[in-house]
């Protein structure tokens, strides 16, 4: 007469009682991740939080189940991971992922114990490599397939081209067929992120892609794209783009941005990345209403930005204002209202005679007045340097946290 299986984890109350918690903790973090605190530039256009999510889900279902994941349990995984591969994400950096988010889960789940279950730890940790292991592999798999597809030919070769008319080179030779052609003029289109929702970036991509003749390279700060000019678009490509991409340009957002520039040849293009990427990076960190951006339509805040080093010059004039938040609040006030007192006084408020004392104060701590033309153009560059500054700052170390997750 055969025996009946011990009970395995799935049925053991102990054991269901230390998933639950530990899934509910992990959980609960995956949902407060900022990207920024946790990866390189290079990972931040991952759709970082739902993936998160997804293997979190995935690891404690694993837990109660009375068999191995197969390839089909682990598939929105790995079509991720092979979608972020194929959009140029080393598999490097991937699997770097899954380490530092593994570290996390054990991390996690430790914490969520009771000193009673401690016994269980062996069993979770290897639950945890088991599953680190397999996906790993489903990965790795479904990666050489793919790379034997005819298309990945086409994909790594698009990525060549855009690599090549970025850095003004010429384009190099290829003995694989069909040919690609290449536009002579493109609208050189610089995405930067800064919080999108969930499937945001992936939807943006799938939009530029689908344009004909369309070029898209991954750099360290987000993607490039290299879309066909076509005739009357130099005129205005903020809007030409947009329209192409089906992009409202008005509701203020917070999720990515896109600086744009033209190149009316090939050799333009660098030129046109590098001022598409300013653009870009300026609109983020000032936080600018409009989507899709040019320079022409932010000037003053691009020849700020352009300026390099003078950059922390221009931020240092208000170093002394670094105490004073009042004050700075009523100088962005004082700006934004075109340097109306009565106006500024409604938004902040307060009374105008406050605002008239406070705009002295900064006055006499800055040394620039803001009510003399030359002290508040002063002021006004400043305050961009310092928005530019402080936000270049605040993503410059993107591995403070991590002992938090990257799955």
């Amino acid at each position: 007469m055969a025996h009946s299986p011990e009970p395995g984890p799935a049925h053991d109350e102990q054991w269901q009682h230390v998933i639950a918690r530990a899934h509910a903790r992990a959980a609960g973090l995956a949902t407060t991740l900022k990207t920024d605190d946790l990866l390189p530039h290079s990972m931040l256009d991952a759709d970082f939080v739902p993936s998160v999510q997804l293997n979190i889900a995935l690891f404690f279902r694993s837990l109660v189940m009375e068999h191995e994941l197969t390839r089909e349990d682990t598939r929105p995984i790995v079509e991720r991971a092979l979608r972020l591969i194929r959009d140029g994400m080393s598999l490097e950096e991937i699997l770097t992922n899954y380490r530092v988010g593994t570290a996390f889960l054990w991390s996690e789940s430790i914490l969520a114990l009771e000193p009673d279950e401690y016994p269980l730890l062996p069993k979770l940790g290897l639950c945890l490599t088991n599953y680190l292991n397999l996906v790993v592999t489903h990965i790795a798999t479904t990666l050489i397939e793919d790379s034997r597809q005819p298309r990945w030919d086409i994909l790594e070769r698009q990525g060549e081209i855009a690599a090549d008319l970025l850095a003004g080179r010429e384009v190099s030779g290829w003995t694989g067929a069909p040919e690609i052609p290449i536009a002579e003029s493109f609208i050189v289109a610089a995405v930067r992120l800064g919080q999108p929702a969930p499937g945001t970036l992936t939807a943006l991509r799938d939009r530029l892609g689908l344009l004909p003749g369309t070029f898209l390279y991954r750099d360290n700060g987000g993607w490039i794209a290299l879309v066909p000019l076509r005739p009357g678009d130099e005129r205005d490509p903020a809007s030409a783009l947009a329209s192409r991409i089906v992009l409202s340009n008005s509701a203020i957002q917070s999720e990515f941005w896109i600086g744009v520039a033209t190149a009316l040849t090939r050799a333009d293009i660098p030129g046109a990345y590098a001022e598409a990427r300013t653009v870009a990076e300026t609109a983020r960190a000032l936080g600018r209403a409009e989507t899709v951006c040019t320079r022409n339509r932010m000037i003053f805040e691009y020849s700020v930005a352009a300026g390099g080093p003078t950059l922390t010059a221009l931020s240092a004039l208000l170093d002394p204002l670094a105490d004073h938040p009042a004050l700075l609040e009523t100088l962005d006030a004082f700006i934004d209202s075109e340097f109306n007192h009565n106006v500024s006084a409604q938004a902040l408020f307060i009374h105008r005679n406050t605002v008239t004392y406070r705009l002295s104060r900064i006055a006499e701590l800055t040394g620039y007045d803001p009510l003399l033309p030359s002290g508040v153009s002063t002021l006004m560059a400043a305050r961009v340097g310092q928005r530019i500054v402080t936000y270049s700052a605040h993503t410059a170390n993107p591995h403070r946290r991590r002992s938090d997750p990257a799955v």
